[in-house]
């Protein structure tokens, strides 16, 4: 007897995450949908150092000091982690609310704010929350029907509520959140020394050049450094001036959204409740406080999706109630006819008895 093995597959739940994300190894890696720009930054970080460790860090090495291309290394070497980090992160995504949470939520809503009467717009969906004395405001989502919580916003390019949201950066192919923006802040960090590094030992560099065969013959010889020149150049402004405009914000224990909306400042005259009046401490937080994990179980396995198993025929089905006994595989012989277990009404009906009439006729 045949056994037919039937394997269902495993769906695991980053395939059914709404959102604009996508997912690589297997719900490993967590980016968003628009990736070229994280292209482009992957090509000039290594097409720059590239060209420097292939040309000047040999001549600057043995000119100079062997340290030159060891201290490059570690500084590209660590930009190249934090980025990567940075980008492949789950940067703090609050997850949907199910059906019957959103159900309940609404109930809630209708409970709280009454019926509106028809024409007239409902009033705001916010929730009052206290953080350190001062009264902050919890916004209902309408996409992920849940009440953001303090701190969080909806990216609009990833279609997600993150939770203490700064901004979402093209460069890095992914939302700048809770559970990545230390490393974002490392990232721009070490960029920022590679960037200044890499510009200053070109000008030596050249200038070294220049005192053997002259500064044309130098630019001449070497137009991979011209091109080095002129990317760090205008990299490096932009760069550090982030880096400056990002460890402003680590200072005061801010984010990038509540500084554009002026949260804390201008009209508002609120004081931020996340900060703690000190530099060191706002600091610590930010870039050494506990990392949250992801509560989003990107890899956990989904219930069998019905559609995906083959439904049993007919001839299976019925097999699998009847009980399993073991059947003998010896032919019987015609004298050794087996029992008939059918039921009473499966059992045809007897044949009548002849009359005594017939049958003493039949006997003459």
């Amino acid at each position: 007897m045949s056994v037919m093995v039937v394997r269902k597959k495993v769906t695991r739940k980053w395939e059914k995450l709404p959102g604009r994300n996508t997912f690589c190894c297997d719900g490993r890696v967590m980016m968003a949908r628009q990736k070229g720009i994280f292209y482009l930054t992957l090509f000039l970080i290594l097409g720059t150092c590239t060209l420097f460790f292939a040309f000047e860090c040999r001549y600057l090495a043995v000119q100079l000091s062997p340290a030159i291309p060891v201290f490059a290394a570690m500084l590209f070497l660590f930009s190249m982690a934090t980025l990567l980090r940075t980008s492949f992160s789950d940067p703090g995504v609050i997850p949907r609310a199910l059906p019957d949470e959103a159900a309940f939520i609404e109930m809630e809503i209708e409970a709280t704010n009454g019926a509106v009467p028809q024409g007239q717009r409902p009033p705001p969906r916010i929730k009052n929350f206290q953080i350190n004395n001062q009264i902050v405001k919890l916004k209902y989502c309408y996409t992920c029907k849940i009440f953001r919580p303090p701190r969080a916003s909806h990216c609009s390019i990833c279609d997600n509520c993150v939770e203490r949201f700064d901004h979402h950066c093209p460069w890095v192919g992914n939302c700048v959140g809770k559970r990545n923006y230390r490393y974002f802040y490392l990232f721009i960090l070490s960029l920022s020394l590679l960037t200044i590094y890499v510009f200053a030992f070109n000008i030596v560099y050249v200038a070294l050049k220049s005192l053997k065969i002259g500064f044309l013959e130098t630019l001449k010889e070497t137009p991979g450094t011209v091109l080095e020149v002129l990317i760090c150049f205008f990299t490096l402004w932009s760069v550090v001036g982030l880096t400056g405009f990002h460890t402003f914000l680590v200072a005061l224990n801010q984010t990038t959204n509540e500084d554009i909306k002026g949260s804390w400042t201008g009209k508002n005259r609120i004081q931020n409740p996340y900060s703690h009046g000190n530099i060191v401490k706002n600091c610590c937080e930010v870039l050494c406080g506990p990392l949250p994990p992801s509560v989003l179980d990107r890899r956990g396995i989904l219930p069998l999706e019905e559609s995906g198993s083959r439904p049993p025929s007919t001839q299976e089905t019925s097999s699998s109630l009847l009980p399993h006994s073991p059947v003998p595989t010896e032919q019987l012989n015609s004298n050794e006819m087996p029992e008939d277990t059918s039921t009473p009404e499966e059992m045809p009906p007897p044949e009548p008895p002849e009359p005594p009439q017939e049958a003493a006729e039949a006997e003459k």
